[in-house]
């Protein structure tokens, strides 16, 4: 098994518990791993073949800029379930970090596993 990394994606979507947070867009880090299987890939050389990055980077951001969220730990989950479903992908680590959250710390984050643990 592989893993691709997409590492420190930033994304602006609606995120918060309070009011005002949700009519601000506020900075999202997303630090993606995702399990795939370039041994069978290669047996069938094709680049259509193979897990497209930048696809699954648009299709993450599409999502988060088109709706929003009370919890980082839901935008994770549904990350984690998007990737998994759209790409066939066997698992996930999705950390996602919200920058100034909090005043005495540089951000706050929550990383979860889906799928096979790797």
């Amino acid at each position: 098994m592989d893993i691709l990394f997409i590492e420190q994606l930033v994304v602006f979507t609606k995120i918060g518990v309070y009011d005002w947070e949700q009519n601000i867009k506020q900075k999202l880090i997303l630090d993606i791993e995702m399990i795939c299987d370039n041994k069978i890939l290669n047996e069938k050389y094709s680049i259509g073949n193979y897990l497209n990055y930048s696809d699954v980077s648009e299709a993450v951001l599409i999502y988060l800029e088109t709706n929003c969220f009370l919890l980082i730990e839901k935008v994770a989950e549904d990350v984690a379930n998007l990737l998994m479903q759209r790409f066939n992908s066997l698992g996930v680590h999705i950390k996602v970090s919200k920058p100034n959250a909090i005043a005495q710390a540089k951000q706050v984050s929550i990383k979860i596993k889906r799928g096979i643990i790797f």
